[in-house]
């Protein structure tokens, strides 16, 4: 799949940027890659290493003249989201005409500055990428970081379509698998799935801390599942602030629950109730045990879906925000041009997800659609 963009800009060349950036310049038909940061020495070694083709300095006359109309046709924005807000105004005084994302964790601040500042939002759709590292910088930026991990989209509206598509195509190339769901859910589930367990993961780096001193052989021991449970409490204090303060009431009320949760282990050992503790641990051991079998996808089960698009404006947006519902990862899209007022829109499905849902909200839109098993093509 190639790139549709022939000029990217991207802002801020850390871990995610520069990973982007070393992603680009290993597909077919590569863009010119244009990256923007505060620090000369990250852009000179990026540009040394092949990675980028020009670059600048954040205060560099050349910036405005890369973000004007026409000078390019995608910006990455991959700063903490407390900058973005500066870059979204930078972008509207240069007449920027072109298509905007981003790669933050958290979304609901972010599009309320674009919705506040850009005079076409619709321009602008947000993104997440689920890869990362303990590391941060471009030191540890990679051109494989993406490959099978889940990109997030999240399409509003029925003027995204193009934009989506063209989205897609970009990070499907680098190797990630696309998922998409509404900016509203995307907070509280990324809350569940990210932000809870790293602050667990910093809890218990701090309860054994406080323990170094009374017990001098307990960080030696702290080895194995310890420090693999606990790697990703090494991340970035300042990054890992933001995006907490950034997403605090989903937050919030993550580790409320996880409270809850201890609580109700800590009564049970507490009172000895042998029979309520091992339904907790065989709950968790089973749901831990089926995450492989539920979401690595077998890429030989793969299955088509094809809806008519007559008269039917912002399909795209609403059908893959029902995939991203129903757990369902888009492997491909492409629309089928019948004639000049009739086309149809394909996806093809991996075997994640419950594809009983998506055809049961379908169906509940008004969708006309077929499916069928591609596994016996293949």
């Amino acid at each position: 799949m190639a790139i549709p963009f022939r000029k990217v800009v991207i802002i801020g060349v850390g871990l995610i940027g520069g990973s982007v950036a070393a992603a680009m310049k290993e597909c077919d038909d590569a863009p010119v890659t244009i990256g923007i940061d505060c620090n000369a020495e990250t852009l000179e070694r990026a540009k040394a290493q092949g990675v980028l083709d020009e670059y600048a300095l954040v205060d560099d006359p050349r910036v405005d003249e890369w973000l004007s109309s026409g000078a390019c046709d995608l910006v990455i924005i991959a700063t903490p989201v407390h900058a973005a807000r500066q870059w979204f105004e930078r972008l509207e005084a240069c007449g920027y005409d072109g298509i905007i994302t981003d790669v933050a964790s958290t979304k609901a601040v972010i599009t309320g500055y674009a919705d506040e500042v850009l005079s076409r939002p619709d321009l602008y759709l947000p993104g997440h990428p689920m890869a990362g590292s303990e590391a941060n910088g471009f030191g540890a930026a990679r051109a494989d970081l993406f490959q099978g991990a889940y990109w997030i989209l999240c399409p509003e509206g029925d003027k995204q379509d193009e934009v989506f598509l063209k989205l897609y195509e970009t990070f499907s190339a680098l190797g990630a698998r696309i998922i998409s769901i509404s900016r509203e859910q995307h907070d509280s589930a990324i809350a569940i799935v990210s932000h809870v367990p790293h602050m667990v993961a910093s809890s218990l780096v701090e309860l054994a801390g406080n323990h170094v001193d009374e017990r001098k052989e307990l960080l030696r021991l702290a080895a194995g599942g310890f420090k693999d449970s606990t790697r990703i409490a090494a991340g970035s204090p300042e990054l890992w602030c933001g995006i907490a303060l950034d997403n605090s009431e989903a937050l919030s009320q993550g580790l409320h629950e996880v409270g809850q949760i201890i609580e109700r282990f800590e009564t049970a050992i507490r009172e000895g109730d042998a029979e309520t503790l091992t339904t907790m641990l065989e709950d968790s051991a089973r749901l831990r045990r089926s995450l492989p079998a539920k979401w690595i996808p077998d890429s030989a089960k793969l299955t088509q879906v094809r809806i008519p698009m007559t008269d039917h404006p912002g399909i795209i947006a609403e059908v893959t925000g029902m995939a991203g519902h129903a757990a369902c990862n888009i492997q491909s899209i492409e629309i089928d041009h019948i004639n000049e007022d009739t086309a149809v829109l394909e996806l093809i499905l991996t075997d994640e997800g419950d594809m009983g849902r998506f055809g049961g909200e379908l169906i509940t839109k008004g969708y006309d659609f077929s499916i069928r098993s591609l596994e016996e093509e293949l």
